[in-house]
């Protein structure tokens, strides 16, 4: 970002805050780009003629008299076919080696698709994970979190869900990535020859925590471009959203405002909104579908972060260690996709609805005999198979390393089914038993007596 000839240079600021700087200047605009000693800020607030701007890279070292250079214009994105394979930074600039982004700029931020322009999302998109596609299916046009603890491997999801989805393109939003993190991104996207439909935006934790508050718009910038002039089906990944409530917490701070619920700003509802309601399907063919991690400080989901997400979205992904199993799994319990029967059993096979529903039960089932043998009772015939039903369950299905398309989960889901419980035990529709129900497994574990 460069000055331009006969730009107006400010050289008296009147307040330093850790992230913010304040100068009296006219003629600026509200999100207005600006050089602070050679160091990008944006504008965040105007009162009259004192304007205030956040320093994405912090203010340590700017003095009183720096030169202050406003730039005319809002954060924006050079966007075309050359973002495909790259990797930028907040500011959209390669971080790859690779050449200058060429492409028409657009502004980044800008206001969510009218919904009058949108279509019922309607459209099937599967992430090669089982334990979403079988229990909580995707749609296109659909907004939703992943809740994650911040030990569990979240990004190692996100990086299987960029290879396995069936979507045109791919847009990556890190924040605060380590760079083990962003290596692994990276070659892992490389390895699998996958760049050619992957666009990603990082902010990692060298970079400055203020930089967060771009990518995801930088990334939905992006996507729009893709889903809306190439009439492409894009899937956003952006990973961690609690970062970018933390980076939005720090300028509200540090800028005085009253702090909310956990100590984020007030607008955090409306700053979340923002980005989430991107989320469309447009009647073109074009669509933007959002994944977001949200890790949740020590399982807390009454956090401010997850609790204004939970209102937004249309849905959530819980993951959790099984320990039955050892692995990382995607809870049937607390997961929900709420956009799901636009889709099951009308874009997948007809047994979908009913086999996801048997299958959640007997799992509960399974839960409940659990918590019979921790409280010390005896364990019926029935509850024995359950939570042998349980644990090949969660393993073959449940589990985030499982990678096999829909067909596949509910043949695998029947087997199971057929393997410890009766048809009735199973309670699903007779003629879908009578057309889907494994003539070659035989049933284990089943006591005459208990019939």
């Amino acid at each position: 970002m460069t000055k331009k000839a006969f730009q107006k240079i400010y050289t008296h600021i009147s307040d330093i805050t850790k992230a913010t700087c304040s100068l009296r200047a006219t003629g600026v605009g509200n999100d207005e780009l600006a050089l602070i000693d050679g160091r990008v800020a944006q504008v965040v607030r105007l009162e009259d003629d004192v304007v205030t701007l956040q320093v994405f890279s912090g203010t340590e070292g700017i003095p009183t008299n720096a030169e202050v250079t406003f730039l005319g214009k809002a954060p924006a994105l050079k966007v075309g076919n050359s973002l495909t394979g790259r990797f930028m930074n907040a500011y959209g600039e390669p971080i790859d080696d690779g050449p200058i982004i060429e492409g028409d700029e657009v502004e980044i931020g800008g206001p969510s698709v009218n919904p009058v322009r949108r279509e019922q999302p309607s459209e099937l998109i599967t992430t090669g994970i089982s334990g979403i596609d079988l229990n909580n299916t995707l749609v296109t046009g659909q907004k939703i979190p992943f809740f994650a603890d911040p030990d569990q491997p979240y990004n190692e999801v996100m990086a299987t869900v960029a290879m396995r989805a069936e979507s045109d393109k791919i847009i990556l939003g890190g924040m605060g990535l380590t760079n083990d993190d962003y290596l692994y991104f990276r070659n892992t996207f490389a390895e699998a020859g996958a760049l050619d439909r992957i666009v990603s935006f990082i902010n990692t934790t060298e970079d400055s925590s203020i930089e967060r508050v771009l990518i995801p718009h930088m990334a939905l910038t992006a996507a729009e471009y893709f889903a809306v002039e190439k009439n492409e089906k894009v899937l956003v990944l952006l990973t961690d959203m609690t970062n970018y409530a933390d980076a939005l917490a720090i300028v509200s701070n540090k800028m005085d405002q009253i702090p909310s619920k956990d100590s984020m700003p007030g607008s955090l509802y409306s700053d979340l909104a923002k980005v989430y309601e991107k989320a469309a399907q447009f009647p073109s063919g074009g669509s933007i579908t959002i994944i977001a991690v949200t890790t949740l400080s020590g399982g807390d989901i009454t956090h401010a972060v997850p609790d204004n997400t939970g209102y937004i979205t249309e849905g959530q992904l819980y993951l959790r260690t099984d320990s039955t199993i050892g692995k990382v799994i995607v809870d049937p319990f607390r997961s929900l996709s709420r956009l799901k029967q636009q889709v099951i059993g009308k874009k997948t096979r007809e047994d979908h609805p009913q086999v996801m529903n048997a299958g959640v039960r007997l799992f509960a089932d399974a839960s409940n005999a659990q918590t019979k043998l921790e409280n010390g009772f005896d364990l019926t015939d029935y509850d024995e198979r359950t939570l042998d039903f349980a644990k090949e369950y969660a393993n073959d299905l449940l589990a985030i390393d499982v990678n096999i398309n829909t067909t596949e989960m509910l043949d695998t889901a029947w087997r199971l089914f057929a393997r410890h419980f009766t048809p009735a035990e199973v309670a699903i529709k007779q003629s879908l038993v009578d057309k889907y129900w494994p003539q070659d497994v035989e049933m284990v574990g089943h006591s005459e007596e208990e019939e």
